[in-house]
């Protein structure tokens, strides 16, 4: 049985570029591994929320689809990664009564940051 997620893979034209949107949009992201254009698979790695995030080099997704990946946020750090959003001059939308807030990367991966009840 699965104990925990390892990590997320998302192909992205410039793993760097990417790397800096994350941990520019959320405050305790953090760049783990730089981007080896030398090596045969370039990759970045970002830690987030406890897991890491592959930023491997290739053509991302041609449109946006359902798929997404949702973090659990209080309303505060929702409103705090909207303002670096903003100051990043990112689009996003606030749906479901402003309890989720969606953005997208420069590749068309799509981040719900969804407000909850509990915020543990």
């Amino acid at each position: 049985m699965p104990r925990a997620l390892s990590h997320v893979a998302l192909i992205v034209a410039h793993p760097t570029r990417t790397a800096h949107l994350l941990t520019g949009v959320f405050e305790d992201a953090r760049i783990t591994q730089e981007e080896d254009p030398d090596h045969a698979h370039p990759e970045a790695v970002v830690q987030l929320a406890g897991v890491a995030f592959v930023l491997i080099k290739g053509q991302g997704p041609a449109s946006r689809n359902g798929d997404h990946i949702a973090f659990r946020v209080s309303k505060a750090e929702q409103l705090a990664c909207a303002h670096r959003l903003e100051t990043l001059a990112l689009d996003f939308q606030m749906a479901r009564e402003d309890t989720a807030l969606y953005f997208s990367d420069y590749d068309n991966h799509v981040f719900e940051l969804e407000v909850t009840e509990s915020e543990d």
